[in-house]
């Protein structure tokens, strides 16, 4: 962020310089909801824009886009517990992503041990967080603690069909080691040159294997948005939970993509919510070779609004 205004947001990105409008009711987050009062320069935000270009409030001239929602330097640490202390715990966060130790601040220790009751190595954590230059604090749990160690999951059935259709729960991961948008899929193919873990865990789910560069489309079964997305990591943390969603009703069991944060939240998830009920779909053209094909005659009706299923 680079300079705000109570009406204004400028915002600098890789290409360009971006001013949006702030509304009365633009919703603002940083480490809670409030208004324009909790941003400040240099904050790293995500914003998503308001439907519709029109600004009807005088605050910014006309064609300005409104910000709807902005989150300001959030964060999510998700992965398994290595060790614990007096004010955090210590977390594997998968090959890809590292070890990091995120803070719980005694404010927000209450909030988690309500959905994270087993604060103990070899468990599996996941938090929403403000990101500071110590280190990420944590704010409240992202999802419930899967009752079971990390070590533990159970594999779907050897003989368990593959949909054509996956449903379960997309959530996000802090990508900002990734450039641009994507998606980190459970079942990247580990052999050859597809870019798979070799070690990852087949989770709950019956997966088709993909590897990256591949697409597969994308859709937020609570507001209709859908998108093709391309992969762009392992995600091989995610296959560990076998969670549910309740955004819009419960999900299937299963973590089936996560997302970049610009992406989840443009796709209409609410960051801070740290997840949507999801369908996805392979695309054409990025099978490996062990991928069981799409039956289009099963895939169901395309949802409404969803222009790019």
């Amino acid at each position: 962020m680079l300079d705000t205004a109570p009406h204004l947001l400028v915002v600098g990105t890789v290409d360009d310089e971006v001013r949006l409008a702030m509304a009365p009711d633009t919703a603002v987050w940083h480490g809670g909801r409030g208004g324009s009062a909790l941003l400040r320069p240099g904050h790293q935000v995500i914003v998503r824009p308001r439907e519709g270009r029109a600004v009807r409030d005088g605050a910014a001239a006309r064609g300005v886009r409104v910000a709807d929602r902005v989150w300001a330097d959030i964060g999510r640490v998700t992965g398994t517990i290595l060790a614990c202390g007096k004010d955090g715990v210590d977390v594997d966060m998968g090959p890809h992503r590292g070890r990091t130790r995120v803070e719980i601040p005694p404010r927000a220790l209450g909030r988690i041990l309500v959905r994270h009751p087993r604060l103990e190595p070899g468990y599996l954590i996941d938090v929403i967080c403000v990101r500071t230059p110590g280190g990420p604090l944590a704010v409240h749990p992202g999802t419930s603690q899967p009752g079971y160690r990390a070590d533990d999951l159970a594999s779907p059935r050897v003989a368990a069909p593959v949909p054509s259709v996956l449903r379960g729960t997309a959530t996000w991961f802090d990508g900002r080691a990734v450039d641009g948008e994507g998606a980190a899929y459970p079942a990247v193919d580990p052999e050859g040159d597809a870019g798979g873990c070799v070690d990852a865990p087949s989770g709950c789910v019956a997966f088709p294997y993909l590897s990256i560069g591949s697409e597969v489309s994308v859709h937020n079964e609570c507001t209709g948005r859908a998108a093709p997305v391309p992969i762009v990591e392992c995600g091989c943390v995610a296959a560990r939970y076998c969670d549910r969603c309740v955004e819009c009703g419960a999900s299937p069991r299963g973590r089936i993509v996560e997302l970049t944060p610009a992406l989840f939240a443009g796709l209409g998830g609410d960051l801070e919510s740290g997840c949507f009920n999801a369908a996805i779909r392979p695309l054409p053209g990025g099978a490996r070779r062990r991928f069981y094909p799409v039956d289009r005659s099963s895939a169901g009706a395309v949802p409404e609004g969803a222009a790019a299923w």
